[in-house]
């Protein structure tokens, strides 16, 4: 086991200078803290892919609208680090708020399309606040590849098309989804559940599951599938369900009717005080002839 090489840097001009001092390539994971296995994935993924790797740990104000957790979301700084502290990581940048947000600050980045709906209907700003950051991280960093997660599915579109629209020379990598044994999906915020609530869980992705089986053996009327995850739902009681949807997998519009296109199932609930998320996607199968 070597000691981890890392260096700490706060404020922008450090991370300029550090990042010009590096030679190769550079991949980069942005967090928001409070890391887990699925965060430590990406990492290894960017060491195995990249000569350097950067991490950020920023709980971003702006993508946290007026009633929800940026004060409690889970912070733990001293975590973070001792779970790095064995990996390939060259940089970590922690900037203050006030170095990404100093007085003054004025502009934001909206991407119109690919965030309406979904979580984007129901979080307005949300993905204002996420493109605006990421931009800000990606003019920082000037990665060669930076790494993100399926889980946050609409994020990694609205993401990869700003990579497209602002012509950012790095190419956007989607990793898997990373789940517990019982098929939960890892997430910070899985931490505000309690045990009976942990439990319950589990029915997001067995949700899921249900109606890709159903897909896969030949279902195809989008209405159908939806109401297979909003069965599977309503068997846990301790579930309120914000939304379950069938879309096309590269525009995230809403499906209707028959599906013929990669599809992304996804859905949303609260479970005690706890919003969880998640989806999968299933890819175009062609119709049957003759």
């Amino acid at each position: 086991m070597t000691e981890s090489r890392f260096l700490i840097v706060e404020s922008v001009a450090e991370l300029r200078t550090r990042r010009r001092a590096l030679n190769g390539t550079v991949g980069f994971v942005p967090t928001m803290g409070y890391l887990h296995a699925g965060h430590l994935a990406l990492v290894a993924q960017a060491a195995r892919e990249n000569d350097h790797v950067i991490v950020s740990i920023f709980v971003n104000p702006t993508q946290f609208g007026p009633n929800e957790d940026f004060s409690r979301y889970p912070r733990n700084t001293e975590r973070d680090l001792a779970l790095l502290r064995d990996s390939a990581v060259d940089l970590i940048f922690m900037p203050p708020v006030a170095a990404i947000y100093p007085p003054g600050f004025q502009t934001a980045i909206e991407v119109s399309e690919v965030s309406q709906g979904l979580e984007g209907g129901r979080r307005p700003g949300h993905f204002r606040g996420v493109a605006t950051v990421v931009c800000k991280l990606f003019n920082l960093v000037q990665p060669d590849r930076a790494y993100f997660g399926q889980k946050d599915a609409q994020q990694v579109a609205v993401i990869r098309q700003m990579a497209i629209d602002l012509d950012f020379p790095l190419d956007v990598v989607i990793a898997p989804t990373k789940r517990a044994p019982d098929g939960l999906a890892l997430s910070s915020r899985n931490t505000y559940l309690t045990l009976v609530e942990r439990e319950a869980a589990p029915v997001l992705y067995r949700a899921l599951l249900g109606a890709a089986l159903a897909y896969h053996e030949g279902q195809r009327d989008s209405e159908t599938l939806r109401q297979i995850m909003l069965e599977a739902l309503a068997a846990e009681p301790m579930v309120a369900v914000d939304y379950v949807s069938v879309a096309d997998a590269g525009t995230l519009r809403e499906q209707e009717g028959e599906l013929t296109r990669r599809t992304l199932f996804s859905l949303a609930v609260r479970i005690g005080k706890t919003r969880l998320i998640d989806n999968l996607v299933l890819e175009a199968v062609a119709p049957k002839t003759g």
